[in-house]
């Protein structure tokens, strides 16, 4: 009697999009989006999104957002782990909606809670002349599709300026990949212990 073997894994995500720091901002409303290679696909849950506009509290300079996340993904092979990207938008001083941050992050590897600050940046004109007609105008540089920012290619010829913190927090799950040999468990004492020792005999032998 022939016995079905697991040919995919499953990886799930479920957390929140907690809040930002951005210290020179208010009113401010967070995008996002996954990103992941051509051997992984999502079978439940949101690929993308937006959380609500808020404001600082009187007594706290951070933003507060506790926006859920919960989609399932199944894939074949590690590569290509999936990615979130948030880009962080707002009002400027003549009520024009503009980008804040832009920022990005693995999905963690590991099952378990995991607590992710993201760095967020925006892209800065190249010349002082457009960066006057930007303002003037009530336009500043942006990308045209923010899943660029997880994939790195031409991302060294963007010119950026550092500006805020975005805080996720995950709760991963995986399925099955133990069955494909993969390993994503953090090191248990014995397998730590047993790893020591290995690693002290194989010295001793070359003393």
């Amino acid at each position: 009697m022939a016995t079905s073997t697991s040919s995919v894994f499953l990886l799930t995500v479920n957390g929140q999009i907690e809040g930002a720091n951005f210290p020179e901002y208010d009113s401010l409303y967070c995008k996002y989006c996954f990103v992941y290679g051509h051997d992984w696909a999502p079978t439940t849950g949101l690929e993308e999104g937006i959380t609500q506009i808020t404001c600082k509290s009187s007594h706290s300079h951070k933003l507060i957002w506790n926006f859920p996340l919960e989609i399932t993904f199944k894939s074949t092979n590690p590569f290509g782990w999936p990615q979130l990207v948030v880009s962080v938008y707002g009002p400027d001083v003549f009520g024009n909606d503009v980008v804040r941050g832009y920022g990005a992050t693995h999905v963690p590897f590991t099952p378990g809670q995991h607590t992710k600050t993201i760095p967020m940046f925006v892209p800065e004109p190249t010349w002082k002349l457009q960066k006057f007609t930007g303002w003037l105008l009530g336009r500043r540089p942006e990308y045209t599709d923010p899943k660029v920012v997880a994939q790195g290619e031409g991302r060294e010829v963007t010119r950026v300026c550092s500006q805020g913190f975005v805080t996720i927090s995950f709760h991963i799950m995986t399925k099955d990949m133990k069955k494909m040999g993969y390993d994503t468990g953090p090191l248990v004492p014995s397998d730590l212990q047993s790893a020591t020792s290995e690693w002290s005999t194989e010295e001793k032998s070359h003393i």
